[in-house]
């Protein structure tokens, strides 16, 4: 019985993980997309959207990455040195927190970001939702 508790509180201190969702400005036409085509943005396969990031180091930028293209933050970094180096592309502006991504995102139609489920409003359309 007491293994049945303590089994339950540890279950209760693990802390849901949040649904981090991809979104883009409300005036863009697209209205979902696959991890796939959202990495492709983020690690400078494409130019059709502008990428807006997460700070470098959060949780929610490790996760997104984790998830849209299977890559540790190294991994990520690695492949944005070489096209910075190489003059094929630049990287996507760094923002703080969900809400400076989330402005960013609203004031720019070509723009694409990425935060937490719990921060949208109406102000952006989410295109993806990572499970």
């Amino acid at each position: 019985m007491t293994s049945a508790i303590l089994a339950a509180f540890a279950a209760a201190a693990v802390p849901a993980s949040a649904e981090t969702v991809v979104i883009v400005n409300k005036a863009n036409p697209a209205t979902r997309m696959f991890s796939e085509q959202a990495s492709q943005f983020f690690l400078g396969k494409s130019n059709m959207f502008t990428p807006v990031d997460q700070a470098e180091g959060s949780h929610i930028r490790n996760d997104f990455y984790q998830k849209v293209a299977e890559k540790d933050a190294a991994q990520v970094k690695a492949i944005w040195s070489k096209l910075v180096f190489t003059g094929k592309a630049t990287p996507p502006k760094e923002y703080k927190s969900n809400a400076e991504v989330k402005k960013a995102v609203a004031d720019d139609p070509k723009a694409i970001g990425y935060i937490d489920k719990s921060a949208v409003d109406d102000t952006v359309k989410v295109i993806l939702t990572l499970p």
